[in-house]
């Protein structure tokens, strides 16, 4: 039969491609954790009596091979392998035979997918653990170095009232501390083993999931066999709203960051090699690196939606829609990661203008200051704004600018003479430590 849009390829060919998509170069990221959870089942089925000792010496041999490959990249999906599970039982059964042909027993590719997306999104939250507490100890080193540099802050884009690049840098570092409790929280929700749930209903062997759990580190099951694969879509956009929570937080310092190397700012520096030029203004230092920043990060905050829209109406059990989570998790991982990694690299290259204080665009960020000072000597507040509003007004308000924080009475917690640094550092540390205890428990 010919068709309006046979373009030489059969129906089958032409449905295979539209449905494989680019799963099986996806299926290469989580190729060492599909070895991996083969060998805890492996031995598994050896401790029930499904395999015998000699058998799962042979897997385990066999498997470690195969890990080896994908260690030095020799690694390959062939073309007769639908995904990477697949891959691996037809090395296993080209070279051992019926041997190979067990290892499947008691599973299906429906947890084998889950327990593999499982293992490699806890890996990708433990990277990404370490990436936000490196950002976080450089934003507090800068946070410390610059505690006494006054900066104007501001309301609905007016310069309003005293700040400082301490004070700044020091919001990021909190803000990120929040985030750690996200990601805390997706690593618990992706912790969970899933293995031998098989198609979602379980099976008659009497499998040992409590030891497959406790080879493959996860704190606990996913009991219900129904849940375990109802966790697909539901682990991914845990992870998704902990990537949304971190790229919130990237994307404000690097819109704060566009706005104060501007020339009407001058705030902050970088040296030129890390900005870019304009093809007919020679006076030009364009801060790209952060306006790509905030763009990727403005997509990653899209992710959840989108896996969350994906997800929806979709009754339990396994659809093959699911395949596309791949499809929008796992570049959305990788960006975050370079997106962590450039913030560091800008970071170690920042230059503060310390002078700003000269610049008497800044002068009325002082008048709360006066009103203050007026308050304290006994004048009713109200009288005293109106005053100085009015000397404001009439362009008579002067000031005699300080030249660092230390030259105002801000004291209490939070503010520019307070920068509560430390405990900031105690919020980050204890939600480390929360998540290190869900990592090792017994520790």
């Amino acid at each position: 039969m010919i068709t309006l849009w046979d373009k030489g390829i059969s129906a089958a060919e032409a449905v295979e491609d539209f449905t494989v998509g680019d799963d099986r170069v996806l299926d290469m990221k989580i190729a060492k954790h599909d070895v991996i959870a083969s060998k805890a089942h492996a031995a598994m089925l050896a401790k029930i009596g499904l395999l015998t000792s000699e058998e799962e010496q042979i897997l385990q041999s066999g498997l470690d091979e195969i890990a080896e490959s994908i260690k030095n990249g020799s690694f390959v999906l062939e073309d007769e392998a639908e995904d990477i599970h697949s891959q691996v039982e037809i090395l296993l059964t080209r070279k051992y035979g019926d041997v190979g042909k067990k290892l499947h027993s008691g599973r299906s590719r429906n947890d084998q997918v889950l327990v593999d997306i499982k293992l490699f999104l806890r890996e990708e939250v433990l990277t990404f653990k370490d990436e936000i507490l490196d950002l976080f100890n450089k934003l507090q080193a800068l946070s410390n170095k610059y505690e006494n540099v006054l900066m104007p802050g501001y309301t609905h884009a007016q310069v309003a009232m005293p700040s400082s690049f301490g004070l700044w840098f020091g919001a990021y570092a909190e803000t990120l501390a929040d985030d750690m409790v996200m990601v805390n929280a997706a690593y618990r929700i992706v912790n969970q083993n899933p293995l031998g749930s098989a198609a979602g209903y379980g099976n008659s062997f009497p499998l040992d999931r409590d030891h497959t759990t406790k080879l493959l580190g996860f704190d606990s099951l996913n009991y219900n066999s129904i849940a375990a694969q109802m966790s697909r879509g539901k682990s991914e956009k845990s992870v998704a709203s902990a990537i949304a929570a971190v790229a919130s937080t990237l994307n404000k310092f690097a819109s704060d960051c566009c706005q104060y190397m501007c020339t009407n700012f001058k705030f902050i520096s970088f040296p030129d090699s890390l900005t870019t030029g304009s093809s007919i203004m020679p006076h030009k230092k364009n801060p790209d690196v952060w306006e790509v920043m905030r763009a990727k990060t403005d997509r990653l905050q899209s992710i959840q939606n989108e896996i969350a829209l994906l997800c929806t109406n979709m009754p339990h059990g396994y659809h093959r829609d699911l395949q596309l989570l791949k499809d929008i998790l796992f570049p959305a991982l990788d960006t975050l990661h370079k997106c962590l990694k450039m913030t560091m690299f800008m970071l170690d290259n920042i230059s503060v203008n310390e002078h700003l204080m000269e610049n008497p665009l800044f002068d009325p960020m002082f008048t709360v200051e006066t009103v203050n000072e007026m308050v304290l000597s006994g004048v009713p507040f109200r009288d005293a704004y109106k005053k100085i509003g009015i000397m404001v007004r009439e362009g008579k308000y002067a000031y005699d600018k300080p030249k660092s924080v230390e030259s105002l009475h801000h004291s209490h917690k939070g503010s520019i003479g307070n920068l509560c640094n430390e405990e900031i550092k105690e919020k980050m540390m204890k939600a480390v430590r929360e998540m290190n205890r869900t990592i090792r428990p017994e520790e």
